[in-house]
């Protein structure tokens, strides 16, 4: 059997995303419960000069519908930065998991040997499908989704890597 570039990514990041909006509702009923102050988990850092949870999730949701759009040779959706709480955080979440899950696995064929242009602080590089997949797109959706993961338990959420993987 041969695995196709699309059933190394959608599939993937998909669940990634699932597991992401199962830990941020936990921590949304969290706060509920314990009667915090949203801001006090969607501001919390691992380290100070690490991005906060609210943006490690949105930067989760960037790598998986901009990897997955480039893959499938579409343009990648610009979405603003603009969330402010866990209810629009997770409603970005769903966003980003039905625009991977709506791309036509036809569109990845030849994807792993497709030009994938990437321009970075004004720096444009171009590396093929495959090697943009493995070595940079997952790798990095993975680091963002641990870290937005391991700032909810630190903090004292509880979850676990059920939670995490996406599997509860």
């Amino acid at each position: 059997m041969t695995l196709t570039i699309h059933q190394a990514s959608v599939p993937v990041f998909a669940q990634g995303l699932k597991g992401l909006k199962g830990v941020l509702a936990k921590a949304a009923a969290h706060v509920d419960a314990k009667k915090l102050d949203p801001d006090a988990l969607l501001k919390a850092r691992l380290y100070p000069d690490m991005f906060p949870l609210l943006r490690q999730a949105q930067i989760a949701t960037d790598f998986a519908k901009g990897c997955a759009a480039r893959l499938a040779g579409e343009e990648v959706p610009a979405w603003d930065d603009t969330e402010t709480s866990f209810e629009e955080l997770i409603a970005r979440v769903d966003r980003a998991i039905a625009y991977v899950e709506s791309l036509d696995a036809a569109r990845f064929a030849g994807a792993e040997d497709r030009d994938i242009t990437l321009v970075r602080r004004g720096e444009t590089s171009v590396v093929k499908g495959l090697a943009y997949l493995q070595g940079q797109a997952q790798p990095n959706f993975f680091f963002h989704l641990t870290t937005a993961y391991a700032i909810l338990r630190k903090n004292g959420v509880e979850i676990g890597k059920k939670d995490y993987l996406g599997t509860t």
